[in-house]
This record gives C-alpha cells, structure tokens and sequence, in this order.
C-alpha cells in the first residue's frame, strides 16, 4: 500500500509516492496537460499509476492564501479532486501547502539542479514536500 502526493496547477499536476512503510515521500513524475480543464488525459494517468503503485490514500496540496483563507486556486484543487474521488473512488485529503514551492526550490538547490532546470522538476518535488508533510504529521499521531 502506498499513499500518493499530488500539487494540482493549472497546466501540471505534480506527483509524488510514499515508500510501502509510509515514513518516506519521493518525487514520481509531472503529468501535463494543454489546458486547465483539459482533465481526461490527466484523471487517467493518475487512474494508471494508482493502479500499478497499489495506492490506497490521496493527499492532495491545498493552496490556501498566507493568511489561511481560501484562494481561487484552493477552489479549483477542492473540485480537482472531487473528481479525482468520483474517477477512483479513493479518499482525497487535502493538505495546506503554503510555502511547499519555496521549499522545493531549497530541496533542488541543495541537490544541485541548476536554476534553469526547475521548471523540469519543481511540481513533483512540491508534490513531495506536500506528501512528506502529510506523512509525517499522520506518524506523529499514531506514535503517541
């Protein structure tokens, strides 16, 4: 059983999966589509890796304003992934994922991907930083 980690944008959707023990998170791949509500090709990819990863659980990143209010891109995400529930009928959970990009970016820097190669790596890495959150916050509550 895996869990798979998931930072939906407008043109890319960032994946991520856990390791079988759900302690670790690993950037997996960047699914792109031409347009934002272009979502078939997209909801199939996803369907395809859910499959061959045994995926049991979803965490999807929530991108709410600093603030912690809802952003248009947070609505846009909620309706992603009731789709996402309808097309697998497995459970989405949503994730706050303020500052997850500035994170990547430190996670890139410091594995010394040059600047200019970030476009090619950031969404699964954010992807990532999201489902790694989510991991440790959910190991956190079962080890007390």
């Amino acid at each position: 059983m895996r869990v798979m980690g998931l930072d939906y944008g407008s043109r890319t959707v960032g994946v991520a999966l856990s390791d079988e023990l759900l302690l670790t998170a690993q950037a997996r791949e960047i699914v792109r589509r031409n347009a934002e509500n272009k979502l078939r090709r997209t909801l199939a990819r996803l369907e395809e890796i859910i499959v061959a990863e045994d995926v049991q659980d979803i965490v999807l990143g929530l991108p709410v304003n600093m603030d912690g209010s809802m952003s248009l891109r947070a609505e846009l995400a909620q309706e992603f992934r009731d789709k996402l529930e309808r097309r697998t009928g497995i459970p989405v959970r949503m994730q706050d994922e303020r500052l997850t990009t500035v994170e990547a970016e430190e996670i890139l820097r410091a594995n010394g991907i040059p600047r200019n190669e970030y476009k090619k790596h950031i969404d699964a890495v954010a992807a990532q930083v999201i489902l790694q959150d989510y991991l440790d916050a959910r190991n956190r509550s079962t080890a007390g």
